[in-house]
């Protein structure tokens, strides 16, 4: 059987997971949570999307992440043969982390995406985002963006504004 075409180039992008709300499990009305498996997994297969099994790097809350962990993300990149990766994080430090990942020069075509409710919820844009990032993975030239919501925003300039829940 012939392979699609787009199903060859998902093939040859790297997807790493790190945790943040995309990924996160609520147990009770205190909203206590942990970090559970990449929702990455599950939204490839239901989309029927064939690529490289999504690597889980660390399962932390956004806010735990420190430059220890952003070296940890930069050093998979760079051991990485893939020129294109899609990594899911957690928004609070997304532009921190991608802005670690453009200093480390790499030449490749970053993209990191999250999502404002996990991926557990029913209503959560966590689908639409890892679709959404994984086409601009596919698609964009070299460099470092966050792709979230529809906007594809360059790691230099993005910021999350808490306020307008959005990024810009």
């Amino acid at each position: 059987m012939a392979m699609c075409h787009n199903i060859a180039m998902a093939e040859n992008i790297a997807v790493f997971c790190c945790g943040g709300t995309i990924d996160k499990l609520y147990f009770d009305a205190k909203s206590d949570y942990r970090v559970g498996p990449p929702a990455a997994i599950d939204a490839f297969r239901r989309a029927r999307v064939e690529i490289f099994p999504p690597v889980s790097l660390m399962k932390k809350d956004s806010l735990d992440m420190d430059n220890g962990d952003r070296a940890v993300v930069v050093a998979a990149l760079r051991d990485c043969p893939q020129s294109r990766i899609l990594i899911t994080h957690g928004s609070d430090t997304m532009p921190e982390t991608a802005r670690a990942v453009e200093t480390a020069g790499l030449d490749k075509t970053v993209v990191l995406v999250g999502a404002w409710l996990p991926a557990a919820f029913i209503k959560s844009d966590s689908n639409f985002n890892i679709g959404f990032g994984l086409a601009v993975a596919m698609t964009l030239s070299a460099g470092v963006y966050v792709a979230m919501n529809g906007k594809i925003l360059p790691a230099e300039t993005v910021k999350k504004n808490r306020k307008a829940g959005c990024f810009e």
